[in-house]
């Protein structure tokens, strides 16, 4: 996509209530076209609520949506011909085998017959399902099969945007790769992707943008770096030749985290070149040399208990770099 293209999704002052409970609290949004953007939240904090609003399933109470450039109210019909929708379990018939999955899902977009059968071929070649897997009743199919079958009917449709509601949750790590790579290659065709996970490291690893919903508001928004700088707690680790070594680098930087054993040490950093090159000084000064020096900065585990822990309130709203 280009810098100039439209945003996928635009939401302002959205806002949903279920009797006195109030689920979202107003909040504003941009998902940029042809990139990930992550929901992460604790359970409760509306990320189903907002999903299924974006997807035509329920109506908001208040507050304006565009996807795909259509107004979500006035012109629903054109929204889901624009959207696919991935849920946490996958919709697939078990009665049916993966290639007639495919082909029941053309024909509810009435697809002329031979279209049906190139898409069909198409993706199941795209998805490794072809051959005898095609021909197997998705019944039998592993959980990770199942996963890639239920995207594959997903993308029979042509949608510009994706909706994928933790598409990885209960498989095992090689499985959760191969959907990732999957996930990549649909944004490279200029597919978006909007990603609710409850998988810290598969946000970090894919999403161009994440925001943490927190009591129906967003606490904070923007890349991985980006959010991990707002929660303190960065250093810079050392590892040295000899106790001598350790002994005067640990004066020399003022440390108090010292592993005598492992012949290491920790110094607090702000998670910047800066940090590290003002060790590098001060060790210099006493003519020592580390044998081993890295930085380490907050997780988006650490990023994501920090921002939840507490009780929103209104003023607390962090954008990181917009």
């Amino acid at each position: 996509m280009t810098p100039t293209s439209p945003p996928a999704i635009t939401a302002t002052g959205l806002r949903k209530s279920y009797g006195d409970k109030l689920v979202l609290d107003g909040i504003d949004f941009e998902v940029p076209a042809g990139r990930i953007w992550s929901l992460l939240g604790p359970n409760g904090a509306g990320k189903t609520t907002l999903v299924q609003i974006l997807s035509t399933l329920i109506r908001p109470d208040a507050g304006t949506v565009q996807v795909a450039g259509h107004d979500l109210l006035r012109e629903p019909e054109a929204v889901r011909r624009a959207i696919g929708v991935t849920g946490q379990f996958a919709a697939v018939d078990e009665l049916l085998t993966g290639e007639e999955n495919l082909l029941l899902m053309c024909d509810l977009h009435r697809l002329p017959r031979q279209e049906s059968r190139r898409l069909t071929a198409e993706l199941l070649d795209r998805f490794e399902l072809a051959g005898d897997d095609a021909k197997k009743l998705a019944g039998t199919y592993s959980g990770g099969m199942r996963r890639k079958l239920d995207l594959a009917m997903t993308l029979v449709g042509g949608p510009r945007i994706i909706f994928l509601d933790e598409p990885t949750t209960g498989l095992d790590p090689r499985s959760r790769r191969t959907m990732w790579d999957i996930i990549r290659d649909l944004v490279g065709d200029g597919v978006t992707i909007f990603l609710t996970t409850q998988y810290l490291e598969e946000a970090d690893e894919l999403a161009d943008r994440i925001a943490v919903l927190h009591h129906g508001r967003f606490v904070a928004e923007g890349t991985a770096t980006e959010l991990k700088r707002l929660v303190p707690g960065g250093d810079i680790r050392l590892t040295f030749d000899s106790p001598e070594q350790l002994a005067t680098a640990a004066e020399a930087l003022g440390a108090s985290d010292i592993d005598e054993e492992a012949l290491s040490l920790r110094v607090p950093s702000e998670g910047d070149m800066g940090s590290m090159r003002r060790v590098i000084d001060r060790l210099d000064r006493v003519s020592v040399t580390a044998s081993s020096l890295s930085m380490h900065s907050p997780d988006l585990d650490d990023v994501f208990l920090t921002l939840t822990s507490q009780p929103a309130t209104t003023g607390e709203k962090q954008e990181a770099a917009r």
